[in-house]
C-alpha cells in the first residue's frame, strides 16, 4: 500500500501534548498504525506524553533536535532514529535554528 505524503495536506497541531508552538503533520491512520510525516519549526516541541497502548519510532530526515525519553536526553540529527517503547514517556524538541523534519510510526499494541 502506497502512502503518498506529497499529496496530503499539512495539518497544524497547536501545542501538541502540551508542547510549544505547532507540529505540522501529514498523517495516515488505520486500526493498526499511525504514520506521520512531521515538521517542527525552530523552538517548537511535542510535549511529554506516555505511550500506554503503543510504541513510537521517529526517524529524523532533516535538522537537529532532541528527544527526552524517561528523563534521558538524546541528541537527534538527520539519519538518527529515536525509539520510545510501550509504557515509556517521551517528548521531541527542536532546539535548533532550522526545521526538524521527521517520519514517525506509532504501531498500536
Amino acid at each position: 500500500m502506497l502512502i503518498n505524503f506529497k499529496g496530503m495536506e499539512e495539518t497544524a497541531l497547536h501545542n501538541f501534548y502540551g508542547g510549544k508552538k505547532d507540529l505540522f503533520a501529514k498523517m495516515f491512520a488505520d486500526k493498526q498504525n499511525r504514520i506521520l510525516y512531521g515538521r517542527l519549526d525552530p523552538g517548537a516541541s511535542i510535549g511529554t506524553h506516555t505511550h500506554e497502548t503503543s510504541s513510537e519510532i521517529i526517524f529524523v530526515l532533516h535538522g537537529t533536535g532532541k528527544a527526552i525519553c524517561d528523563g534521558e536526553t538524546e541528541a537527534l540529527s538527520a539519519g538518527s532514529c529515536h525509539y520510545c517503547p510501550k509504557g515509556c514517556t517521551h517528548s521531541l524538541v527542536n532546539d535548533s535554528s532550522s526545521d526538524l523534519v521527521f517520519f514517525a510510526v506509532v504501531p498500536q499494541q
